[in-house]
């Protein structure tokens, strides 16, 4: 195992531990973004790693799952914190990451294979399965409360946000089975597209394990960076006297680095099938992990939980889906599709900062 494969993590974690107890100022910030970076190279080595070992599709559900988790930490813990625009942070944070994986991610996949393969294939079951659990779940979470009556502002009441928290649950848990047992072959790369590493000798059950144990510490020292320059990100977004929805853009980025940069590194290797899986199942559990939690604590805290979009917004969500669902409904990908989803993904951008 090379040094800087451990050295960035745990260095990570020391500017984590160091900047909580003395304060982050400029010099240190610019410090700690620097070793974010590290972080997100060091997070999809390790996450590689694993992958080889355990083989697809569950190499892809593990990087999903601890990116996912830790991000519903860290929405939790600054919701909690309270603040301007904290009620409505999960709902930017979540439709952030969809935005950023269904255009940002989808297409920058897309564009990249394409220039170096002209054509990719992958598997329209397992995409099309993704992409309509990922369409009911947005629409029960970030559409439906801005037409709802029992509660205004785009809110829910208590018994709407417990039964949100249970079917995206539900419809996540439902999802995971099918890719990981019931039709894992619809999450497999398809015979033609093998990829240059198939057979490598895959790592040792040991090595494995220590992959998956720095792999945990670098996503920690991804979103424990992310969040303690935060403040002065929230402090740069007043100064720029940009909308407050910015701030959850900036999140949802800093915490997708490591799938965006996996995904895009897998379509260059020709893995396009790994790309769709990665993104879609990251699009997925952020919402079928992340409303549970704050449903759950919004209930129990009693804290404000805003989730409905607002017109502008939902007319992107839906450019967004029916792009999407022309994208994947082939299985086969070349550079003008990836083109479009850029330049949607850069519109939402724009509008993000000139509403």
């Amino acid at each position: 195992m090379a040094a800087w494969t451990w050295l960035i993590p745990t260095l990570s974690l020391a500017l984590l531990v160091g900047g909580i107890v003395a304060g982050v100022g400029p010099i240190l910030a610019g410090v700690c973004g620097a070793a974010l970076i590290g972080a997100v190279i060091a997070a999809v080595h390790h996450a590689e790693v694993v992958a080889h070992r355990v083989g697809e599709p569950f190499g892809t559900l593990v990087l999903a799952v601890a990116v996912t988790v830790i991000e519903a930490s860290l929405i939790l813990s600054m919701m909690l914190a309270g603040g301007t625009g904290a009620s409505a942070l999960p709902r930017d944070t979540i439709y952030a990451a969809i935005m950023i994986i269904c255009n940002g991610v989808v297409g920058l996949c897309v564009l990249v294979g394409g220039m170096a393969h002209r054509e990719q294939a992958f598997r329209v079951e397992g995409a099309s399965a993704g992409l309509a659990a990922l369409i009911a779940l947005s629409a029960f979470s970030l559409v439906l409360p801005v037409f709802t009556i029992s509660t205004p502002g785009g809110t829910y009441n208590n018994a709407q946000l417990a039964f949100a928290a249970l079917t995206s649950a539900v419809l996540w848990a439902v999802y995971v089975f099918i890719q990981t047992v019931r039709h894992r072959d619809y999450f497999l790369p398809p015979q033609d597209a093998s990829a240059p590493d198939a057979h490598a000798e895959p790592p040792t059950q040991f090595q494995a394990w220590v992959s998956f144990g720095l792999l945990v510490a670098s996503l920690v020292g991804v979103v424990g960076l992310a969040k303690l320059i935060s403040p002065l990100i929230e402090e740069a977004v007043d100064r720029a006297g940009a909308p407050k929805a910015v701030i959850g853009i900036v999140i949802a980025m800093l915490v997708l680095l490591p799938e965006t940069w996996a995904a895009a590194r897998a379509a260059y290797a020709n893995r396009l099938q790994t790309s769709m899986n990665l993104a879609l199942g990251s699009a997925l559990a952020s919402i079928g992990l992340t409303i549970p939690v704050v449903a759950i604590a919004s209930i129990l805290l009693h804290t404000p939980l805003v989730l409905g979009l607002g017109p502008k917004d939902l007319v992107m969500l839906a450019v967004t889906f029916l792009l999407t669902v022309v994208t994947l409904g082939t299985g086969r990908t070349h550079v003008m599709q990836g083109a479009v989803h850029l330049v949607v993904f850069a519109t939402y951008l724009f509008l993000a900062f000139v509403p």
